[in-house]
């Protein structure tokens, strides 16, 4: 690369980091493996910086590109959680926590049991804001995979949440 392509790289890369790197905290729900998804993202993007016609679509390929890693990274083996006899302790939230606190992280939590590919379509759509046919074009799949995984994504988030559903609802 050249100095001017390095330097429109550098301004994009400080423009974005922080967004890239929430969702990517939003897919896995571990802000060390954000950190992670977040520079495959943009070493990907760095790699081929000179072939992007369209700098108006950066931000859709480094989502792309984020999502794509953190599936990939779910179907490694090694990766996988390993079940357990005895979970560990769980922190207590006591009531002095706000309820903005507790609905994030009763929201995090709820995502986490969403299997990858779910969740990718929810935070996409959802916390993103994107519409049908950009989370589409964002996963490189059809409009109606995206509604139908859409779809399983919140029953198995309703499922997952149960009586935190209610409190959630109550708190906004």
């Amino acid at each position: 690369m050249d100095q001017r392509d390095e330097q429109q790289f550098a301004e994009y890369f400080t423009a974005r980091r922080d967004a890239v790197r929430r969702t990517a905290y939003l897919l896995c729900g571990d802000w060390h493996k954000a950190d992670d998804l977040a520079q495959t993202a943009f070493v990907a993007l760095h790699r081929s910086w000179r072939k992007v016609r369209d700098r108006e679509a950066l931000d859709a390929y480094v989502r792309r590109s984020v999502v794509r890693a953190m599936i990939d990274e779910t179907r490694r083996p090694w990766r996988r959680e390993r079940q357990v006899d005895q979970l560990p302790e769980r922190a207590t939230h006591d009531g002095e926590l706000g309820n903005r606190v507790a609905t994030r992280s009763a929201l995090l939590d709820g995502l986490s049991r969403v299997p990858p590919r779910q969740r990718a379509v929810l935070v996409l759509r959802f916390l993103e804001g994107l519409d049908v046919a950009a989370t589409a074009e964002a996963l490189k799949c059809s409009e109606g995979t995206v509604k139908s995984q859409t779809a399983r994504g919140l029953a198995t988030l309703r499922e997952t949440l149960g009586d935190t559903l209610d409190d959630l609802r109550s708190g906004l």
